[in-house]
């Protein structure tokens, strides 16, 4: 049975297991490889460097970093565990940065924390923890897992300005057996305490707040760098068509974006509304013509019971967005649709769309194609 109540015990591993926890560096993954240790776990640290380690040294305030790895080793030295450092930079490149452009210059917006933790992250290191004779492996998500009546489900953390669950729709119920977030149930106050309790170095380290191969944020000069073409300007143009101005290429745009479009002389204010990659036209119109009717799935991933039939849930398309009340339906071809009662906006190919049940989340997938409210049957 879950706990809703802020701060419950941390759930972690038999005394006695093996337990292996993907170590980032920061605060909370350290917080849970202390406290498999403390409970008499034999615990392993494993960090993955995922992008060039002498240029990783240099960055600051993002996951994965160079100081990261160090700071990670510092933990484990301290807690007496070993600590394995595994290069992972070409699959994280193939996986998750090549995906990444690749997306931006198809006109998708793309979520590579989720593509990360897809592959990467839980694909390949998993694979490392059973190679190791692990019994689980753990990490610092703030999301929780409970036992269901047919096997593990996967629900929101409790503290719902760290909740990561929209990151983690992905996972299969395989893994999900497999894995385990001693964080889930406590919030984030709840593990600096623990962190300085344990005496650990990394207990006032701030969160990591960018893509971790995105510098400063600037993921245009990512894309920029791996995709040249990316830069090639088109037309901005109206819904009907007409040109509006020019734009310096379709990474510098997303679905719902007003700032940067440099339109002056309009009466009133305009947003983007769709990105066409083969004309290269950013399409704009006015907010109404960000309100969306339904939605496809691409690459669905379902943890739990079948939804095709047709199913009530609550579903989010944005990591920071509300979740909204929708309808799951699968067509005779299996394509998935999720009709919402209310239109919804900003809504961005690319993105994800992930479906909860209450607190449990069901899966969800990559956000294919749009239905706008005003042509939805």
């Amino acid at each position: 049975m879950l706990l809703d109540t802020p701060n419950a015990l941390p759930e972690l591993p038999p005394r006695g297991s093996r337990v292996v926890v993907a170590m980032s560096g920061g605060v909370d993954s350290s917080v849970v490889a202390a406290l498999c240790a403390e409970a008499g776990c034999e615990t392993i640290g494993v960090t993955l460097q995922l992008y060039d380690h002498g240029a990783a040294l240099a960055r600051k305030g993002a996951c994965c970093a160079g100081s990261d790895i160090h700071d990670a080793r510092r933990v484990a030295d301290r807690l007496g565990i070993a600590h394995y450092v595994l290069d992972y930079e070409s699959a994280f490149a193939d996986s998750v940065i090549e995906d990444f452009a690749d997306s931006y210059l198809s006109g998708r917006t793309p979520v590579p924390c989720v593509r990360c933790n897809q592959t990467v992250k839980f694909r390949d290191l998993l694979g490392v923890a059973r190679d190791l004779g692990a019994d689980c492996l753990a990490t610092g998500h703030y999301v929780r897992r409970a036992m269901g009546h047919v096997g593990a489900e996967l629900h929101r953390g409790i503290d719902p300005g760290k909740d990561q669950s929209y990151f983690l729709y992905a996972t299969t119920q395989t893994q999900l057996d497999y894995l385990r977030f001693p964080l889930g149930g406590i919030d984030k106050r709840a593990v600096r305490e623990h962190a300085t309790r344990l005496g650990l170095g990394v207990a006032a380290k701030p969160d990591s707040q960018d893509i971790c191969f995105v510098p400063n944020g600037d993921y245009a000069a990512v894309v920029r760098k791996l995709r040249p073409e990316a830069d090639a300007p088109g037309d901005i143009v109206d819904l009907s068509g007409n040109v509006l101005g020019r734009h310096a290429g379709l990474i510098n745009f997303t679905v719902g974006q007003r700032r940067g479009l440099e339109l002056g002389g309009l009466a009133s204010p305009v947003y983007v509304v769709r990105i066409e990659p083969e004309t290269r036209r950013v399409v704009v119109g006015p907010r109404a013509a960000l309100a969306v009717a339904a939605l496809t799935l691409d690459e669905p991933n379902w943890i739990g019971p079948d939804l095709g039939a047709g199913r009530d849930v609550m579903v989010k398309v944005r990591s920071m967005a509300a979740a909204a009340l929708a309808r799951v339906t699968r067509d005779v071809a299996g394509t998935f649709r999720i009709d919402f009662a209310t239109p919804e906006f900003g809504v961005a190919p690319g993105q994800a769309a992930v479906v909860y049940d209450g607190s449990r989340v069901l899966g969800g997938g990559w956000i294919a194609t749009t239905v706008a409210a005003a042509t939805a049957p």
